[in-house]
């Protein structure tokens, strides 16, 4: 288990669907959040707070349009590079 799974163990069903769009999609505004999770634009609001309240999710300015907010995946921190790094060695191992 990693260290985002288990800071969202114990959010909502809400907050993780949030989480698997941004890592299926990329960095998304929160209307693009809403309208691929087909959830409330409430909800998505609450989830999003909640996954940064986590450090899971991060906010940034949109630039085409500086009213609305880019929100991401954090940058993992060094247990996943060296998870990453094991992974290559393996993959090149074999």
């Amino acid at each position: 288990m990693t260290a985002t799974d288990e800071s969202v163990q114990d959010l909502p069903p809400s907050a993780k669907l949030v989480l698997k769009v941004l890592e299926y999609n990329g960095g998304l505004t929160q209307k693009q959040i809403v309208e691929n999770s087909r959830l409330s634009q409430r909800t998505v609001r609450d989830a999003l707070d909640r996954l940064q309240e986590v450090d899971v999710v991060e906010k940034d300015i949109y630039i085409p349009d500086a009213r609305q907010n880019l929100y991401r995946l954090s940058l993992e921190d060094d247990d996943t590079e060296s998870e990453t790094e094991e992974a290559v060695s393996e993959a090149l191992a074999e």
